[in-house]
């Protein structure tokens, strides 16, 4: 008979040595070069570099790989542990991506897997935008990418499974918004199944909800602001029926 157990545990703090595996099949290199090739053509040839909400660092580790002096800022410090044994060489900081600083102006700052929306409500992402363009020198870039509100479906879930230490793993994730407001979330699982018997968790991260022509006009008074579709393999503007977009963003 298979036992199964649930938690209601913040996903992200309690269980954030199955982040790597939870995340196992993003295209952290693509996504890396993507926003690489970005930098080239939009920014100002430096090489500094600065990660928001870094996870455990794979993004941090293809940068560093292109030549860049590359950091992290997360506000949970078990991913930042494990972002150090994945790149020694850098610099990680706890904190919140709504109100940070730094001591000397950077040329790339990159916030990816819709992790701007972590900022919560409209007013922290401000503070995230402020935030931002404080801290990057003169034609730095701001990278980042964005689902559109009024394009989310709620029946929409990413799954996949693994398998790892002896336990098969199943994941899913999927946006949700009420048509209303500010407020979206993240809705997440985790299903671990070991010798037949498994463990359940669910959560659900609250999240900032915010169209595209919203953000760009949160954006435009500090950067001249480019959207792109959500394809790693080109660099094409993004259409008017689109859900996701990669926006850069150039200090002016």
């Amino acid at each position: 008979m298979q036992a199964v157990t649930t938690s209601s545990n913040a996903l992200y703090t309690d269980l954030s040595s199955y982040y790597d595996l939870m995340c196992a099949d993003i295209g952290y290199e693509a996504q890396s070069h993507y926003v690489r090739r970005l930098h080239q053509l939009f920014g100002n040839e430096g090489n500094t570099h600065l990660d928001l909400a870094c996870g455990t660092g794979p993004h941090v580790r293809y940068f560093i790989d292109y030549g860049y002096q590359s950091r992290g800022l997360d506000i949970n410090q078990p991913m930042l542990d494990m972002a150090q044994v994945r790149c020694p060489e850098a610099e990680f900081t706890l904190g919140n991506m709504c109100d940070f600083t730094v001591e000397e102006p950077l040329d790339l700052i990159t916030c990816f897997l819709y992790s701007i929306h972590y900022s919560g409500g409209i007013e922290n992402l401000k503070g995230c935008i402020a935030s931002v363009h404080k801290a990057l020198k003169d034609g730095g870039v701001f990278c980042f990418n964005s689902v559109e509100k009024n394009k989310i479906n709620n029946a929409s879930f990413v799954r996949h499974s693994t398998h790892f230490d002896d336990s098969e793993f199943v994941f899913s994730s999927g946006w949700h918004y009420s048509g209303e407001g500010e407020k979206q979330s993240l809705k997440l699982s985790i299903e671990k199944t070991t010798e037949q018997v498994t463990q359940s968790w669910q959560d659900e991260h609250p999240m900032v909800a915010v169209g595209f022509d919203e953000l760009k006009a949160l954006l435009m008074p500090y950067f001249d602001v480019h959207v792109f579709e959500h394809d790693y393999d080109k660099i094409i503007p993004v259409g008017d029926n689109a859900g996701n977009a990669i926006f850069v963003c150039v200090k002016r």
